[in-house]
């Protein structure tokens, strides 16, 4: 099983990003997916996952700014975030919900 997630980089304070991460050697479409994240010198946290029917959850902190998508015939799952906050500043990370497989992550700086 292998989680690539893609599209950290360093954004500007209200800014906007996209992360993507491709999911091979599972069967992508019957999973619960998630979107994590570790801040610096913090624990790893939820920040929001999605069901096969695309049922979503999120943390307080990124309702009403961040979105989880995901499309199941290109085995993608998604994570839009808008109006992004200094505090948003952190590794983001791919998971297959109650399994043990993890992305590698990406880093999300958001910085003037």
């Amino acid at each position: 099983v292998q989680l690539q997630a893609s599209g950290g980089g360093l954004v500007q304070p209200g800014g906007s990003l996209r992360l993507s991460c491709k999911a091979t050697g599972i069967n992508f479409k019957i999973y619960r997916m998630g979107w994590y994240r570790q801040a610096p010198g913090r624990q790893r946290e939820l920040v929001a996952t999605i069901t096969s029917g695309g049922t979503t959850n999120y943390a307080d902190s990124v309702k009403g700014r961040f979105t989880i998508s995901r499309d199941n015939a290109r085995r993608r799952l998604y994570l839009e975030m808008t109006i992004v906050e200094p505090e948003d500043t952190a590794v983001y990370y791919c998971h297959v919900v109650d399994t043990i497989y993890w992305g590698r992550g990406t880093l999300v700086t958001v910085s003037s």
